[in-house]
């Protein structure tokens, strides 16, 4: 959603205060302290008056004394209740900001993966880091300024008129000129808030994914040309940065400018009344200090405005992610399958972010218990998306995916995904040690068990080669291993879940020979009356597959064995001449 449809006022910031709720009793702290600071501070300006009147003005050193105690006791109070506001305000502020990261983080980790096709993961995280920061801000300091200037405001405004009506008609008169400011620049603020919290949101996703792909871009050497596109969001960010300041600066600089006109005025009328005897120079001294925490209330109020107004914007923008539910909606059946059996019935499937043609044209499919399927196919075939739907991270447009012949829609999706265990071909491996990536899909497993798991995937030996063998950390996405060695980690890590059904995406295609054929043994005791899928362009990963299913632009053109695929599919037989390196039997016929 761009910055200018999103709503307008501070709604969305009021809404993202329930957070707060379940901290009534500091809430309620922070507030009596701040209710009692205002009081304090507004109680100073009878001090003051009691100052002037009493011991300036003719009194005795004892009413001096007496005058500049109650002022020391008043500050004081004050000091303690400021203490107390401050301590409160920031630990609310600071827990507030982690619960709505976690809220955030909670809700974005169940989304299903389409939706990060259509938004970019620099936005997401631009949200989930510099928007609860901002909402840190705004209520561990800036709403606790807010209100306590509001306090002061009206409590000023009441002991102005009790202490002077005239003087204080005047300072009153000026009121709706310096609201008329704060409101027109408070609107402008708050729009180029929420472009300037997108912009942002640019900058990082850019440099994020420039980072991600730094070899490419190098390779390339396209830095140049990266650096100059970078420089350029980070412009445009800067100049609506420079324009939100701006208005903002306008702001305090009117309501500053409209309020020491009215006090000036003020004190011109207010000398005048000390003049002429009609009050005394401490009622002038208290009524100057009471406009004073009037005009700073509302100099303070218009400061602040523009920061919530840009919390607002950022409440919106968390609103927008708490607010987005996933696509796949979670089965209510926890009870395992009996049969490790699959089942596609007709399934027809085309990615909603993607072009219209399906990438799974009534696709129907069955895979015994216990038993190996090889998928293979051109690419764009379907076979990634044959997994996709296996693990339900999408669901058929028509037709159903059966588990035992129960719809996956039905299985709850950690009942689901419990059963199976996936092998990419590009493996996924977190920061963090070698013991932690393998025990990913179990982290329970004690340490035989990992050790077994990794002898099991022949990684065992490189492992123990590394500076600290299986608490080795393997920095981001595993960069300090080799191609073949993080493939080794990932099959690892899917031997010790030992999952009912397998799927295999080219799990082999990053190992030298010798590995490869290590692994393949070690695939072969792993696939051994397991249900197990997979996707491959080897011939030595497919061979021995119980059945192969020939898929092309998403509609299943053949199934059968190696060697009867290759006399009955043409397009078989010419994938085996390409790709297998095999010759077909009869090339003149293919």
């Amino acid at each position: 959603m761009t910055a200018e449809k999103r709503a307008r006022g501070l709604s969305p910031l009021l809404t993202i205060l329930r957070f707060l709720l379940p901290y009534k009793a500091r809430l309620w702290a922070a507030g009596c302290a701040l209710a009692f600071t205002a009081g304090a501070t507004l109680f100073l300006g009878r001090g003051i008056q009691v100052l002037i009147d009493e011991g300036f003005s003719g009194g005795t050193s004892a009413d001096l004394s007496g005058a500049i105690s109650v002022i020391m006791v008043i500050a004081a109070a004050m000091a303690v209740g400021t203490f107390v506001r401050f301590y409160m305000v920031s630990w609310l502020g600071e827990r507030v900001s982690a619960d709505i990261r976690k809220a955030v983080f909670d809700n974005i980790i169940h989304l299903n993966p389409g939706y990060f096709e259509l938004n970019r993961s620099g936005e997401i995280m631009s949200r989930l880091t510099t928007d609860t920061t901002l909402l840190q801000t705004i209520i561990g300091s800036s709403m606790s300024m807010a209100l306590r200037s509001s306090l002061t405001l009206v409590g000023g405004l009441v002991l102005m008129f009790i202490t002077n009506i005239q003087l204080s008609l005047i300072i009153t008169a000026g009121v709706p000129l310096v609201l008329l400011p704060i409101l027109v620049f408070g609107r402008r603020v708050r729009r180029l808030s929420n472009l300037s919290q997108d912009s942002i949101a640019n900058v990082g996703s850019y440099a994020g994914e420039i980072i991600q792909h730094i070899r490419t871009v190098q390779s390339y050497t396209s830095e140049s040309r990266e650096s100059a596109a970078f420089g350029s969001e980070v412009e445009r960010a800067f100049d609506i940065a420079r324009r939100r300041i701006r208005q903002r600066a306008l702001l305090v600089c009117v309501a500053m400018i409209l309020l020491f006109g009215g006090m000036g005025a003020m004190l011109w009328s207010g000398g005048q009344s000390v003049i002429s005897g009609e009050m005394s120079g401490g009622e002038l001294g208290a009524f100057v200090f009471y406009a004073l925490m009037v005009g700073s209330g509302f100099a303070t109020i218009s400061e602040v405005w523009g920061e919530l107004q840009r919390a607002a914007g950022a409440s919106e923008r968390l609103l927008e992610l708490l607010g987005t539910h996933s696509e796949i909606v979670d089965g209510a059946s926890a009870t395992p399958p009996a049969s490790a059996c699959l089942t596609l019935r007709d399934v027809t499937f085309a990615y909603p972010a993607r072009s219209e043609d399906p990438a799974l044209k009534g696709l129907s499919l069955d895979i015994a218990e216990g038993k190996s399927l090889a998928l293979v196919g051109p690419s764009g075939g379907g076979k990634s998306t044959l997994f996709q739907l296996l693990l339900r991270f999408y669901d058929p447009q028509s037709g159903a995916v059966l588990f035992d012949g129960v719809d996956l829609r039905e299985l709850s999706l950690s009942n689901l995904r419990q059963q199976m265990a996936l092998v990419p071909q590009q493996p996924a491996l977190f920061t963090g040690t070698v013991r932690y990536n393998i025990a990913y899909g179990k982290p329970d497993a004690t340490a035989a068990e990992v050790t077994a798991a990794a002898q099991a995937a022949f990684a065992h030996e490189f492992i123990q080669r590394l500076p600290h063998g299986y608490d080795s950390e393997l920095g981001e996405q595993g960069v300090r291993l080799s191609g073949g060695q993080r493939q080794r980690i990932a099959l690892a890590r899917a031997i010790l879940a030992n999952p009912r059904v397998l799927l295999l995406d080219e799990a082999t295609s990053a190992l030298d020979s010798e590995s490869e054929h290590q692994v393949q043994l070690a695939l072969q005791e792993l696939m051994r009356n397991r249900t197990t899928i997979v996707i491959a362009h080897r011939l030595s990963t497919i061979r021995h597959a119980d059945r192969i299913a020939v898929l092309d632009k998403g509609i299943l053109v053949a199934t059968g064995t190696h060697d009867t695929l290759l006399e009955d599919s043409p397009l078989y037989a010419r994938l085996a001449s390409l790709q297998f390196r095999e010759p077909p039997p009869d090339s003149e016929t293919t």
